[in-house]
Parts: C-alpha cells; structure tokens; sequence
C-alpha cells in the first residue's frame, strides 16, 4: 500500500475524567498529544465527530460541530452516507467530507451508535468507531495524498454513548493501534478484525488494553 506520511495525532476533550484515562492508556505512545480542551480549537486537517447511523448531528460533539461549521456540515455527510453506504453508515465505517472551512479542511464522521443517544456502554463499538476514523484518514490520503497529516479525536462514546473513561481510552488505544500496525482495503476487512477478537477485548475488561493481532495483512510500516 506504499509509505504513508507520519499523521500527527491530537485527542481532546473537556472531561477531565477522559484526558486522564488517555494518558494513562497511551503512556507508552508519546507521539499521540492529549489535551484537556475544545476540539474547536484544535488546528488541524481533520476533526473527528463521533455521529450515529443516519449522519443526524444533533447530539454532543456533532451538535457543536454543525453549529459551528454551519447546517451545510451535516448535508455532506449525510449525502457521503447515502451515496457509499446506502444512507445508513454501519459502526465500524465513516465518512469523510470537505468541512468548508480552512480549519479543519475536513470532517469524519464515524458512528459509535445507530440511534442518536444511545447507550454503548457495553459494546465495542468506541474500538469499531477509532479504528475507522483512522481507516478513513488512510482512505482520503490515497486519493489525495498528504492531504490529512493532522487529525483530532474526542473522547468516542464517552459523552452521549455513556462509555466509562477508561474503557473509551482503551479502547481508542485499540483502535489506534490497529491503525498503526495494519493496512486494510475497506471497511469490512476493518470490522472483521475487530470483532473477530471480540471474546479477547471484552475479556479484557476496563483495565486492561488489547492489541488486535491480524495475521498475513499488510502493514503500514515498510
């Protein structure tokens, strides 16, 4: 899949609860920056929104994204969803879209849930969600190379999904490092390597992290 650009790596959220779950679970992954903060305020190519199915950013961080970006936001991603996933995008994919502004240049749309509020607490769909979001980041620099070299991510699932800290931070960590260790076509090949260790992540539980071992693929790092 060729070399890819070093992507630099910002997480941000105003719950402290979740800045400090983070560095605990990327201690030993010094490059990814961890701020306590507003994604507004975080200057770099790509943010990532945390949506559900439909793309309806009407909740937490989608809701301060599209007052922000303005409600032209929420029509291109909804149109992304519609024209690659049949209007209904499946945990474990996103979208990215021109956001329209200078800062970020983009925005992905990755769901952690189908329904607006729903709880996922229980699931591992923060994993899905990460590992997409970079998945997607991946998919944008092949078709225009170099053109996301930054992105930031919130705390997935941690605010309206009602996701524990720790378990959002280890599981962003899971799906961080997935994104790190392998390359993949599409979404489908992503999803299934998630969930065909999920008997390892949940049983891991909330302290632990899980590196997802995928044998035979590709990796980014040649």
């Amino acid at each position: 899949m060729g070399v890819r650009h070093a992507l630099r790596v910002v997480l941000v959220d105003v719950n402290a609860g979740v800045v400090a779950a983070w560095r605990s679970a990327f201690a030993d992954t010094p490059e990814v920056e961890i701020r306590r903060g507003s994604l507004l305020d975080v200057d770099v190519d790509a943010w990532v929104s945390p949506t559900n199915a439909k793309g309806r950013m009407d909740g937490g961080v989608d809701a301060v994204v599209k007052r922000y970006l303005g409600a032209g936001i929420q029509v291109r991603v909804q149109r992304a969803i519609r024209d690659r996933f049949g209007g209904s995008l499946p945990v474990g994919s996103a979208v990215c879209v021109p956001s329209g502004a200078a800062v970020p240049r983009y925005l992905i749309s990755t769901p952690t849930m189908r329904r607006s509020s729903q709880d996922v607490g229980e699931t591992m769909n923060v994993a899905l969600a990460c590992a997409a979001a970079f998945q997607a980041v991946h998919l944008q620099n092949r078709v225009e190379p170099g053109s996301i070299r930054s992105v930031a991510l919130v705390g997935l699932g941690a605010q309206t999904g009602r996701v524990p800290a720790q378990v959002c931070a280890n599981l962003m960590w899971t799906g961080y490092t997935l994104f790190q260790d392998h390359g993949f076509a599409d979404y489908d090949e992503l999803r299934a390597a998630v969930l065909g260790q999920l008997d390892d992540i949940r049983g891991a539980g909330s302290a632990r992290r899980v590196r997802i071992d995928v044998p035979r693929r590709p990796s980014f790092r040649r």
